[in-house]
């Protein structure tokens, strides 16, 4: 089985971004067992970019293009597709609704121009884009396969991760297995350092991701059976925990609230949670986890210096010494908390979500957070750096991570102290 890859973006002509995308699908076709003889890049223009897609449709049986699938008038990739192919588009209302809720849940405004990644070519298969507003499509016609995604290699990559494994895999007769080992506390380059021969593996392969405040590292072999596969995963996944098992906080864990709680689960504890600048986010998270009544207990929500000291106790010479922002506070609200829920843990989260500092030389992105039990009271320092417009939401994030992993990160001290 052949495969084309075609990368759409006039940026890339003029070396304005590096085109990473070819050589992580390149990589990720060798391991389905199919090969790339052909790999082309073409600006935004109409008449190259057709010439292109069937010069590709004349030798490969598979043709990726990523790219292009923006809602601007130079995002041309799926339109002019459906012209060579013959296929013709029409709006999806089931991919307007996913657009409109990306935004929504962003808090915010949709312009009208986001509907064109709306437009569908008839009879092709949706490709859901779980990171952004574009999603892909597969078409098949007349024997041939042609996948579109869009460029950014955050999105593109989950997207072609799925069709690899689920569409093109069975098709070479290979089996596809991955699995995920999610971090935290380290940064995405520093972790790919530390592990940087794994990434000239062919099989398995080794690729790194970067959320918020998180890194993970995918492992992913293909042979003929999940067993065989398997096989050749466990070494690899033995190397990573060498060299970055004290980062590591599960493997295919959904996200760092899951592991949090299977964690305080299995070790029957309970947590509550005092918290200043992440309005409740870090109690949201846990709740969100089907079976978290088992291991929470409450959270309170201590915006108020006032009400740092009614609630939990807060010294009122601590705050006026120290401002409710700082290590002495967030560690009286982690105590104040497990005192007034009699929790085996409490976790508190103080902080300056931005976009401004607070006057006295404290920036934006200052996060401290208290984690008080029976082995005793410590805190972290956090500076994510991150100030100005829209660094709220990050800056609450990562604290509200970080506050969940600490919580996992004390359940494993509770436990080595039996």
């Amino acid at each position: 089985m052949t495969v084309e890859l075609i990368s759409v973006g006039t940026e890339i002509l003029l070396g304005d971004i590096v085109n990473t995308n070819a050589a992580y699908i390149s990589r990720l076709m060798a391991v389905c067992g199919a090969d790339v003889l052909h790999q082309n890049t073409v600006g935004d223009n109409r008449k190259r970019l057709s010439e292109v897609i069937r010069l590709a449709l004349s030798r490969a049986d598979i043709i990726i293009l990523t790219g292009g699938l923006g809602p601007t008038d130079d995002d041309i990739t799926t339109e002019v597709t459906s012209e060579v192919l013959g296929l013709k588009q029409q709006i999806d209302e089931d991919i307007v609704e996913t657009i409109k809720s990306y935004f929504k849940k962003r808090n915010r405004f949709m312009p009208k121009t986001n509907l064109k990644q709306a437009m569908r070519p008839e009879g092709s298969k949706v490709i859901e884009n779980n990171n952004g507003t574009a999603p892909g499509y597969l078409m098949e016609k007349d024997g041939k396969t042609v996948i579109i995604l869009p460029g950014p290699p955050g999105e593109m990559k989950s997207m072609i991760d799925r069709v690899a494994k689920e569409y093109i895999a069975p098709k070479t007769g290979r089996v596809i297995v991955s699995h995920n080992v999610r971090t935290f506390g380290i940064g995405e380059s520093d972790m790919a350092q530390r592990v940087s021969e794994l990434f000239d593996n062919e099989n398995p392969t080794v690729a790194p991701y970067a959320k918020t405040g998180e890194a993970l590292l995918r492992v992913t072999a293909s042979g003929k059976t999940k067993e065989e596969c398997e096989a050749l995963i466990a070494p690899v996944l033995d190397e990573i925990k060498e060299k970055i098992g004290g980062y590591i906080y599960g493997i295919d864990a959904e996200n760092i609230e899951e592991a949090t709680v299977e964690a305080l689960k299995e070790n029957a504890l309970t947590v509550s949670c005092a918290e200043s600048l992440t309005g409740g986010l870090i109690a949201k998270r846990i709740t969100d986890i089907p079976g978290a009544s088992e291991i929470f207990e409450c959270g309170v929500v201590s915006y108020s210096n006032r009400i740092k000291g009614k609630l939990l106790g807060v010294n009122e010479k601590t705050l006026e010494e120290f401002k409710a922002v700082s290590f002495q506070t967030a560690a009286e609200m982690a105590e104040g908390i497990r005192k007034l829920s009699s929790s085996s843990i409490g976790v508190s989260a103080t902080g300056i979500a931005g976009p401004d500092g607070d006057g006295t030389g404290k920036e934006a992105g200052l996060i401290y957070i208290g984690i008080a039990s029976e082995c005793g009271t410590r805190t972290v320092e956090i500076k994510t750096g991150h100030s100005g417009e829209n660094c709220r939401e990050y800056n609450r994030t990562v604290a509200a991570s970080t506050a969940l992993n600490e919580v996992r990160k004390e359940v494993i001290r509770l436990k080595e102290k039996g």
